[in-house]
């Protein structure tokens, strides 16, 4: 997979040397495993999937969870389903798709784990994600800091989300890391009627009104 990240045509990361992208996507992606709720799950989507990261090292170390790569960008769902083919990993996919209309179509409330890294604020993943996961699934989102307003916005709009924030793991992926953490957050109901929105309203007009 480094190999092909290096030699990619695509703008995928700022970090392509197979060495230092090992210690700095694969060993992050790989931090995940310290949660129970991605390592018993049995259908994942990586939301803003891009170059594969924690989607495909999860699905190698995971043969038993179904995992779903979803990236708006046509290139980007290509190089993917390169590494895919090139890993022959038969419990992985990508998928060109916003994550809001794949969560009004066959991807709503399917999957007991959302991940992601790097994509958007805790608050708008936590909308994004609570009409793809099933009652009492879970968002397992990638941070550096703490995000304490998105915390607030989850809080106050536990009714409109079917969102909460249960706990945050702090992890260190390799020697010498910065800071990070993952924050887990569960379904707590059915998913609102009124969700998901338009396409690219969770980060224009975010519920909270900041």
């Amino acid at each position: 997979m480094l190999e092909l990240l290096s030699g990619s045509y695509v703008s995928l990361s700022s970090v392509t040397d197979p060495i230092e992208a090992r210690r700095v996507h694969v060993a992050d992606s790989l931090t995940g495993l310290a949660c129970p709720e991605v390592r018993n799950a049995s259908q994942a989507v990586d939301l803003g999937a891009g170059a594969g990261f924690p989607g495909i090292p999860l699905a190698v170390f995971l043969p038993s969870c179904e995992f779903t790569l979803l990236d708006s960008v046509g290139r980007k769902v290509e190089f993917m389903n390169e590494v895919i083919s090139a890993l022959g990993l038969e419990n992985a996919r990508a998928i060109k798709e916003r994550s809001e209309t794949w969560a009004a179509s066959e991807g709503r409330e399917k999957y007991d784990l959302v991940t992601a890294r790097a994509v958007a604020p805790l608050s708008a993943l936590a909308e994004l994600s609570s009409p793809l996961l099933a009652e009492g699934g879970h968002l397992v989102a990638w941070k550096g800091e703490s995000e304490p307003e998105s915390e607030r916005v989850i809080e106050e709009q536990v009714d409109r989300l079917a969102m909460e924030v249960l706990r945050q793991e702090s992890v260190v992926p390799f020697a010498g890391s910065r800071e990070r953490r993952l924050y887990v957050l569960t379904k707590t109901g059915p998913t609102p009627d009124d969700l998901p929105r338009r396409p690219g309203m969770a980060r224009k007009r975010p519920l909270g009104g900041h």
